[in-house]
Parts: structure tokens; C-alpha cells; sequence
């Protein structure tokens, strides 16, 4: 029957002879815990999940941007449109009504219907066949004091009665034997001046067939004023 030896002991560490104390050796790192695992793969879960989303949003983005048109410059109402006056933009264009620009050629000899303004994507609306003024109708141009109009003014468009004011002293022209209108006038705004040095506004006046003589006689007068009935396109 063998005995049993006893496994062999480390040798112990021998100080150098120069007396110096060895550094004992570098202790080897513990497992890393399981909640701060957890936290470091839910944080790039997180950021995997964010760059998807960054970069499915610009692919999105680039393939619905399309060139449409905008104004290259300001255009009175009423002018014919011409090539010069307009820019293609490319635009991401849902939701919105607007003229591609391979349409230009359907846009170039339309009218401004409205005042339209450098910067501005055009639409459909902003266009016309019609000539200004059209049959059955007179263009007349009415003056009136900016402390007249609204505080939001006027814009081309808009539905507005011409209206005879009583003078100063109530009367109901002005003594210079002008006969005023003999009812309220409807009308159109079809543009718009600003305000000169004196505070004067000149609206263009789009009114019914026989109607302007007599809406030109009482702006004469200076004894008018205009009442806004329906909002027009203010930009």
C-alpha cells in the first residue's frame, strides 16, 4: 500500500539581492457585470436604430425632392409671364400644389393673376387666361388714405364696397356739384399701391360695365370709402 504525497509547494519568491521590493504581478480583471452588459448592448441597439432611421429619412427625402417653379422675380398683376420670370427649385413636394418645372412651357404666356413675389413657389392659382379687364367689366383706379383701410389693408382678391361718405359737415357731396353714387358699388380688388409720402393707397378697382364713371366721378370727390366683404389672396 503506496502513501499518499502531499503536492509539491510553490517555491517562495526570493527578495532581489539588491533589496529592492518586486512588484507583485498585475491583478487580472473581473467579469464585467451583467447590468452594465445589458446597458452598453441596449445603447447600440439604440444608436444601430437611430442611423437606420437617419439614413432611410435622407433616402426618402432625396428621392421625393423635385424641381418646381418659383418666381425669379416680382410680377406686377395682370402682366404676361415670360421665361426670365421664373426659376426651377428642387423642393420635397408633398402635400404641396405646385407646377413642376418640366411644365414651364404651360406657365410662359399665362397673366399674374395676382402680385407675385420673387422667392415664391408659383401655383395654379397665381395664373389666368383672362384679360384684365375682362367682358362686362371696367378697371378703375380709387384713392384713399391708408387711415382709411383696414389694419390689414387690402389685398387682390378681395370683394369690397364702394361707398359715398358724407363730407365734414354731413353733406352729402362735396359742393362741387359732383352727383355721388347713388348706392354701393361691388367690386373687385385687383391691385394694390403702397402707401406714397402722403399715406395715399391707389386700389385698381375691377367693376361691373358702366359702373366706372360713376365710382371715378365720386373718387373725385374724395368722399369714399371701400368695406371689405370677402378675403382675398394675401401672400
Amino acid at each position: 500500500m503506496t502513501r499518499h504525497q502531499a503536492p509539491p509547494r510553490p517555491a517562495p519568491r526570493q527578495a532581489p539581492r539588491d533589496g529592492t521590493r518586486q512588484a507583485p504581478p498585475p491583478a487580472t480583471p473581473g467579469p464585467v457585470p451583467r447590468q452594465r452588459r445589458r446597458s452598453v448592448l441596449a445603447l447600440g441597439v439604440v444608436l444601430a436604430g437611430a442611423g437606420a432611421l437617419a439614413g432611410a429619412w435622407a433616402f426618402t427625402t432625396a428621392v421625393h425632392r423635385t424641381d418646381v417653379l418659383a418666381v425669379a422675380r416680382d410680377i406686377p398683376a395682370g402682366t404676361r409671364i415670360t421665361a426670365a420670370d421664373l426659376v426651377p427649385v428642387p423642393v420635397s413636394a408633398a402635400g404641396l400644389t405646385v407646377i413642376p418645372a418640366r411644365q414651364e412651357h404651360q406657365a410662359v404666356g399665362e397673366l399674374a393673376a395676382v402680385p407675385l413675389r420673387a422667392g415664391t413657389l408659383l401655383v395654379p392659382g397665381d395664373l389666368t387666361t383672362a384679360m384684365v379687364p375682362g367682358p362686362g367689366q371696367q378697371l378703375v383706379p380709387v384713392a384713399v388714405k391708408a387711415s382709411q383701410l383696414p389694419a390689414s389693408g387690402l389685398a387682390p382678391g378681395e370683394q369690397v364696397l364702394v361707398i359715398a361718405t358724407p363730407g365734414a359737415a354731413g353733406q352729402a357731396a362735396s359742393g362741387s356739384g359732383q352727383v355721388p353714387l347713388a348706392g354701393d358699388v361691388p367690386a373687385t380688388v385687383y391691385r394694390v399701391s403702397a402707401p406714397d409720402a402722403g399715406g395715399t393707397v391707389v386700389a385698381d378697382l375691377l367693376v361691373a360695365a358702366g359702373q366706372g364713371p360713376a365710382v371715378a366721378r365720386q373718387d373725385s370727390t374724395g368722399q369714399i370709402a371701400l368695406v371689405i366683404t370677402t378675403e382675398g389672396n394675401r401672400r
